[in-house]
């Protein structure tokens, strides 16, 4: 399957850039990435026209435009969706966000102002990316998993979450919370700290927290380091706007 094949299979959600296996683990297509990345070095600069006038990108990486048809919201002001990236009937995406080659947005998702989608991105069904979201693109090393937030996720403003972070069904973010591989998560229900790597469990409730940095000297200039912390598990019948209003207040 060559690089425009496989665009296309991307654009209408036939091939994603990761899967989930029988256990439930997410693996990278490699495959995928590949092609989006043969794309980008078949691609030459060329400047864009009418709406996008000014511009200058990747010929073959153009953006896309939507129709009635494909029954999303694409609302007006400066929003944008590359070639390559799957959006589904009933996703919103308020303006200004952008969602890149190679990502997947799942039916009934909300995309709100100044989200970024990154590439190879996978987003879920009934998600919620609240105001200046961002989730980190990972085209490379093509056999890194992207980043994956499953189905009923709810993600507060300004959350970021990058480098192959896993959020797994129905759990909530809290405004400012920031995941990376180096961020240590601490379960406080469980009384444990995650694993490198471990997802982000089903339902958990997850904000912003701190802890001291282990050194002496950085003991005595009262020192801390961010970290995330599991305050609570929703059940399965609660809102997660609620759930995020009474744990914050």
């Amino acid at each position: 399957m060559n690089w425009q094949e496989t665009l296309q299979k991307l654009e209408r959600g036939e091939v994603r850039a990761a899967n989930q296996d029988e256990q439930g683990n997410w693996h990278a297509n490699v495959d995928a990435k590949q092609a989006i990345l043969a794309a980008f070095k078949a691609g030459e600069n060329e400047e864009f026209g009418g709406i996008y006038q000014g511009f200058v990108d990747k010929h073959n990486l153009p953006a896309r435009e939507f129709t009635r048809d494909d029954a999303v919201r694409l609302v007006p002001g400066g929003s944008s969706v590359r070639a390559g990236a799957y959006v589904a009937p009933g996703v919103v995406i308020m303006p200004p966000a952008y969602i890149n080659v190679g990502a997947y947005v799942g039916k009934g998702t909300m995309v709100d102002s100044h989200a970024l989608v990154g590439s190879c991105a996978q987003i879920g069904e009934n998600v919620h990316l609240s105001a200046a979201v961002q989730i980190g693109g990972v085209l490379e090393p093509v056999g890194a998993s992207p980043v994956i937030i499953e189905d009923d996720a709810f993600l507060g403003a300004g959350v970021v979450v990058v480098e192959g972070i896993v959020i797994k069904k129905g759990a909530v973010l809290a405004p400012g919370v920031s995941l990376s591989a180096s961020v240590p998560i601490f379960d406080l229900v469980n009384n444990r700290r995650l694993e490198k790597g471990e997802p982000i469990p089903e339902r958990a409730v997850v904000i912003p927290g701190t802890r001291p940095i282990e050194s002496d000297w950085a003991r005595i200039q009262g020192l801390n380091m961010a970290c995330a912390l599991i305050v609570k598990y929703r059940d399965e019948q609660s809102d997660a706007s609620l759930e995020l209003e009474s744990v914050l207040r």
